[in-house]
């Protein structure tokens, strides 16, 4: 299964659609890959929670984009062996909130760690005219700020 995923994801490349994803752990995709992947982005944000967010957007346009939550991490163990659910997310705010968070952890200033398409992972560091922001602490943050 996760190899069909594989491929659809450099069909859907090499069609021209961006696609960025936020994994984990290991990620067999090799993004940058000219002719292949050059439209795949690969991103890892490590912190004190090993939980992330399994957040599904298909579309550029935030507003018209179909949102998906779920539960399963897009692995063959998950998908072949398990109960998993995913959600259509059609409620205005909740929609917003979850742009909000794809914002935050694919933007420029995101501290993470970024796939190269030789497969090696390579930390993004903050610079002076450059800050990074760590995506969960900025939603710690946000939401003791909210609960204040």
């Amino acid at each position: 299964m996760a190899d069909q995923i594989c491929d659809a994801l450099y069909r859907a490349s090499r069609a021209g659609v961006a696609v960025d994803l936020m994994v984990r752990g290991m990620c067999t995709l090799r993004p940058g890959v000219p002719g292949l992947s050059e439209n795949i982005r690969v991103r890892s944000i490590l912190g004190r929670f090993l939980e992330h967010s399994r957040i599904f957007r298909f579309g550029a346009d935030s507003q018209t984009a179909d949102y998906w939550i779920g539960s399963a991490d897009l692995m063959d163990r998950n998908l072949d062996r398990r109960v998993e659910a995913l959600v259509r997310v059609t409620d205005p705010a909740a929609r917003a909130e979850l742009g909000e968070v794809l914002a935050l952890s694919m933007g420029e200033q995101c501290e993470a760690f970024v796939l190269g398409q030789d497969g090696t992972w390579t930390r993004r560091t903050p610079t002076p005219d450059r800050p990074l922001v760590h995506p969960q602490d900025a939603l710690l943050r946000r939401a003791q700020t909210a609960g204040a």
